[in-house]
């Protein structure tokens, strides 16, 4: 009787396992859909594109993703993830000035991801404002979001009169010299106008 109860009842230790492998899979999922988006854009990946990146078979997909809607919006809370790890690893910082130009710092360390595919996310933001449904576009545009209202907090605690037109003119930058550096196939770009930001930081009175 007790062999039979524990057929159908596993013990705990076995469920967590199949819990955390069934999240393991899903993470890599969302991390293939974060890379394979930025490099291919949305109409050009297909879900099996995905799953060959994730190294799961393509059938195995629609157990944890219903649709490639679902991956897209997985992709953009992997950008998420990656803009909280950043900002939470800058914030240790006990300079607002010095925050900024560490995050002016990783966007020129991506400047050959930049010059090849573009932002990540304003790359995706772009493409999905194009579409005619899903909402996805205003999900990207809450990652961009996130991303204002913390520059925008390190220009409030410097002090500067208008904190917000300051992180728009930042940001806006950013996104400039990605463009500009993909269009042109030159990582230097990046490099060049993230030394410009840094000095306009450094003089920041």
């Amino acid at each position: 009787m007790t062999d039979s109860m524990d057929s159908r009842h596993p013990p705990a230790k076995a469920k967590a396992k199949a819990k955390a492998r069934a999240a393991g899979k899903r993470q890599q999922l969302t991390a293939a859909a974060a890379r394979v988006l930025h490099e291919q854009g949305v109409e050009r990946t297909t879900i099996a594109d995905i799953a060959r990146a994730a190294d799961v078979p393509a059938g195995n997909v629609y157990y944890y993703f219903k649709t490639k809607d679902e991956l897209v919006e997985a992709a953009l809370s992997e950008h998420v993830t990656h803009l909280e790890t950043l900002t939470g690893r800058l914030d240790q910082l006990p300079d607002p000035r010095e925050r900024l130009k560490g995050l002016i710092d990783a966007w020129v360390e991506q400047r050959d991801t930049a010059a090849r595919y573009g932002c990540p996310t304003g790359t995706l933001a772009a493409e999905l404002d194009k579409r005619s449904e899903g909402g996805l576009d205003l999900s990207a545009g809450r990652v961009i979001r996130r991303l204002l209202d913390w520059v925008e907090q390190q220009y409030r605690h410097i002090g500067v009169a208008d904190p917000e037109g300051h992180a728009l003119a930042l940001v806006g930058a950013y996104q400039g010299m990605s463009l500009l550096s993909n269009a042109l196939r030159d990582p230097e770009i990046m490099a060049r106008e993230g030394a410009r930001l840094t000095r306009e930081i450094d003089a920041l009175g």
